[in-house]
């Protein structure tokens, strides 16, 4: 993080910190995530359910063709979800200092 990064998360938008985060963890985050979330997709019997509704979708004449990764898919969502929690809770420490619990929060933002 240089101290340009700093300077626009401390003046940004109310996530400017999570849209940092997000544009250097998203990455990091779907390659540990994946193999837990296609686990869990198998496990429940998920992936073969997708793979089975593809065949028959697949099998329609004239339809076009679909790529779908189900676990991909599902995991970009679930990093989707982090990062928007992420962003209401940075724009609620933010705009409320009762929210600023920890002393970094405290120096950064004041009390």
């Amino acid at each position: 993080m240089t101290l340009e990064d700093v300077r626009k998360i401390y003046e940004g938008p109310e996530d400017a910190a999570t849209q940092y985060f997000r544009s250097k963890m998203s990455k990091p985050l779907a390659q540990q995530m994946t193999p837990v979330v296609s686990e869990s997709l198998q496990d429940v019997g998920a992936l073969k359910s997708y793979d089975n509704v593809m065949g028959e979708y697949r099998s329609v004449p004239f339809v076009p063709d679909a790529r779908a990764d189900l676990t991909e898919y599902v995991t970009e969502k679930a990093i989707d979800g982090i990062f928007h929690y992420m962003g209401k809770e940075e724009a609620a420490i933010r705009r409320n200092p009762a929210k600023r619990t920890t002393e970094l929060l405290r120096k950064l933002f004041g009390s």
